[in-house]
């Protein structure tokens, strides 16, 4: 599976997680619970896989606009991962406020993964050619094992 494949199952995944967690209630606090502590390990193995993969081989081949891209969705990740996730996950799952946030990060990543999937991946597509992403779809099929591996561990 080349490197844009692997991104967009992981994409989907995500969005569906979201959508069923969006569709909770304030009385599906277990649920809630459950589904945002998945969020956050797929988002966090994504993003590493992206940043230390694909992201870099992008900026490098590329010139200014891909430099921009770069960083552009480099800001996003930390957006989620630094501001969002952190107050969702400290906010009263049985809450009205929990509802509301959930709706901010739902609608920040299915932003994130448009433009991904409609500037970022052709992009690469062009700039790196089939084999290059052949391989980084192998490196990070073993990235996301090892990444697995070590979040069951903690």
């Amino acid at each position: 599976m080349n490197a844009i494949e692997l991104l967009i199952q992981d994409h989907q995944l995500v969005k569906k997680l979201l959508e069923e967690l969006s569709s909770t209630t304030e009385r599906a606090v277990k649920k809630r619970a459950e589904l945002l502590e998945r969020i956050k390990q797929e988002v966090s193995i994504h993003t590493a896989l992206e940043e230390q993969i694909l992201y870099p081989a992008i900026k490098q081949a590329g010139g200014k606009e891909e430099a921009k891209m770069y960083y552009e969705a480099k800001e996003e990740h930390r957006t989620v991962d630094s501001l969002v996730l952190p107050d969702l996950l400290a906010t009263e799952a049985g809450t009205v406020e929990f509802a509301g946030r959930v709706k901010v990060m739902k609608e920040l990543l299915e932003h994130h993964i448009e433009e991904e999937e409609s500037e970022l991946f052709p992009t690469a597509r062009k700039l790196l050619g089939k084999q290059a992403l052949e391989d980084m779809g192998q490196a990070m099929q073993a990235q996301k094992k090892l990444l697995k591996g070590e979040q069951r561990a903690a």
